[in-house]
């Protein structure tokens, strides 16, 4: 059932997590500001991860809008999402400390907060998921 409030939830994480990525920096230097796509033209395996990372939280939760006769299924797809935006979180946290070139100050984006959003978000879309399937069980229980 697509006009499910979990959902709106699933849409709105996936708009955070691929759209927002564009408008909001991860942190910003006195020369340039740093968005997430321009973290795919540095060198490093890390820096390279957290863009896909991004790109593939928001894929994930829009196919999982559309695997609405299988809440088992959506159920077990957001928790994963929600792994992946807490482990995007730590290497956030983790590049913010050991940015190179540190002598200047930097201030940290919005950006770097974004996948807080998308798990609380994530976390609402299963709560609601769950309380569908007990519904669904509980009439189940009663034919």
């Amino acid at each position: 059932m697509i006009q499910r409030i979990q959902t709106i939830y699933l849409l709105i994480a996936s708009i955070v997590s691929g759209g927002l990525i564009f408008v909001f920096n991860l942190w910003k230097t006195l020369k340039e500001q740093i968005f997430v796509l321009d973290l795919f033209e540095e060198g490093l395996f890390t820096l390279n991860v957290v863009p896909f990372m991004f790109i593939t939280s928001s894929i994930l939760s829009l196919v999982t809008i559309f695997l609405y006769k299988n809440r088992k299924l959506q159920f077990v797809i957001g928790r994963i999402i929600i792994l992946m935006n807490l482990f995007l979180l730590g290497l956030l946290i983790y590049l913010s400390l050991t940015l190179s070139g540190e002598t200047i100050v930097s201030e940290k984006g919005i950006g770097m907060f974004l996948p807080i959003l998308v798990v609380l978000l994530i976390v609402l879309a299963n709560k609601a998921i769950k309380k569908d399937e007990d519904l669904v069980k509980s009439v189940d229980r009663l034919r």
